[in-house]
């Protein structure tokens, strides 16, 4: 099934047939296989790695799929005719993915934006950069809007640095300095979960498992209380997974960092699972996978491993920790969070 974009962009198919197209930010479906039918040939980056696996199944000989912030640096010159944007929710991040078509186009290349009408993309003609004509809305349909404009002059390849901000913060354990770019969330110091989760830390030793790594200030905080851990960092977020390479880099220490659709990349067991997950809202999906993290995390455990999260203490995780793990430790809280720590069975 098409996303309302995906189905508005495929109406439109006439405005790039016969061109090689390059498709940015694309959402969780196969637009990019429907265009093949009428492009000359398709290049699609995702920066959510669920949407990459949704889409990765039908690569062709005229279908490359990447998860990256940007295409590989062997592509980094590459040109195309037409650059599709899935307009995001974050505004700066929309900046950078227009600077990132515009160093993609030919001159005078295409450039279609779509989104959905609640989703900010008639501010669109004012985050163009100036190597773009005025955006053109030309179609208006399931609660979406298709924009065109045209690459005017041309654009020096984009260096992913130049969309980040350095900054450091103050840590139970010390100053830590943070590389966070575009589209990661941060609010340049340390969100009172995250403290009240570093300033609680169990006894940890061997492979530790960051959970939703974000920018990575948990896992270089983790390195300097306890040096000799084996640390791996999994996002599903492109932008969070390059921003923790670049804070470890910063702070001279090292881990592995890969994408993870929740547990699904991982292999083996933990001796340690550290978390501020990514599970924020009252909406029932939410709930839904936060149970199943919980419960997930508890097989991928070692024998005596350690599993601690901070989670908003109105989140109902008690009775679903309670059911894994046979008890609710609550070792600290807040007025508005809850660290849980359990060990394995």
């Amino acid at each position: 099934m098409l996303t309302n974009p995906s189905q508005l962009l495929l109406r439109n198919h006439h405005e790039f047939a016969g061109l090689n197209i390059l498709i940015l930010n694309y959402e969780s479906d196969t637009l990019a296989h429907h265009c093949i039918e009428n492009a000359k040939s398709v290049t699609a980056l995702a920066l959510d790695y669920n949407h990459h696996l949704t889409l990765s199944p039908y690569e062709s000989d005229r279908l490359r799929c990447y998860f990256a912030p940007k295409l590989p640096d062997a592509q980094m010159l590459e040109k195309f005719d037409c650059v599709i944007v899935y307009f995001p929710k974050a505004k700066p991040l929309a900046e950078y993915l227009f600077a990132l078509a515009a160093s993609h186009l030919v001159e005078e290349g295409l450039l279609l934006v779509v989104g959905e009408n609640k989703g900010g993309i008639k501010s669109v003609d004012k985050l163009l950069p100036d190597a773009f004509s005025s955006a053109v809305k030309i179609d208006n349909a399931r609660h979406s809007l298709l924009y065109r404009a045209y690459l005017t002059q041309d654009v020096a390849p984009l260096k992913l640095t130049d969309w980040m901000t350095q900054y450091t913060v103050d840590t139970p354990q010390g100053n830590i300095t943070i590389c966070n770019l575009v589209g990661v969330f941060s609010e340049k110091k340390l969100d009172l979960g995250t403290e009240l989760l570093l300033s609680n830390l169990p006894k940890l030793s061997g492979r530790v498992l960051d959970f939703g790594c974000g920018a990575g200030v948990i896992s270089v905080a983790l390195l300097k209380q306890y040096p000799e851990l084996n640390i791996e960092c999994i996002d599903i977020n492109a932008m969070a997974l390059a921003s923790c390479e670049l804070t470890l880099a910063a702070n001279h220490m090292q881990a592995k960092v890969y994408p993870s659709d929740g547990f699904n990349q991982i292999e083996g067991k933990f001796d340690g699972i550290i978390s501020n997950p990514p599970f924020h809202d009252g909406l029932d999906r939410t709930f839904a996978i936060a149970h199943a993290f919980v419960t997930q995390s508890a097989t991928r455990l070692s024998a005596k491993g350690v599993w601690q999260i901070v989670a908003n203490r109105h989140l109902p995780y008690a009775d679903n920790i309670a059911n894994t793990f046979g008890s609710v430790n609550v070792p600290a809280e807040n007025n508005k969070y809850k660290l849980y720590c359990n060990k394995s069975k």
